[in-house]
């Protein structure tokens, strides 16, 4: 089994977790294509540059944890967990902090990204957002 696929994926995770911006645009084809939790679909790697840098203005201390990795082909499924604390009107607090279960399938292609797709709930998330509102 061809293993650099699996480490595309983890530099891409490494890039989110270190809040990386140019990390991640090097890692993401031209045709880049995300799709979150609720099933919207978001494409182009300029469009995505731009979409995680205002995720990371949300929430600065997100972080994946991988606990499985699997393989097939240019398909990488990782297992594990989300977490990250809201910066809404309270700030950095700790009743803004959200932790799932998650789980991502990600498409490599020629060393990028192709396709990210999360699958997460995120009723507690969503929740905390609607109670705390954006600042700014």
């Amino acid at each position: 089994m061809d293993s650099h696929n699996v480490e595309v994926v983890r530099a891409f995770i490494e890039a989110i977790n270190k809040g990386s911006v140019p990390d991640l645009s090097k890692l993401m084809a031209d045709d880049h294509t995300f799709v979150d939790s609720s099933g919207g679909v978001t494409s182009g790697r300029e469009t995505m540059a731009t979409g995680w840098s205002q995720y990371f203005r949300m929430f600065p201390d997100y972080k994946i944890e991988i606990q499985n990795l699997l393989q097939d082909g240019e398909i990488v499924a990782v297992f594990g967990s989300a977490s990250g604390t809201f910066n809404g009107k309270r700030g950095l607090v700790p009743e803004n902090r959200i932790e799932m279960p998650a789980a991502w399938r990600a498409i490599v292609e020629k060393d990028k990204i192709k396709r990210w797709q999360v699958y997460a709930d995120w009723t507690q998330g969503c929740k905390i957002i609607d109670e705390d509102g954006m600042h700014g």
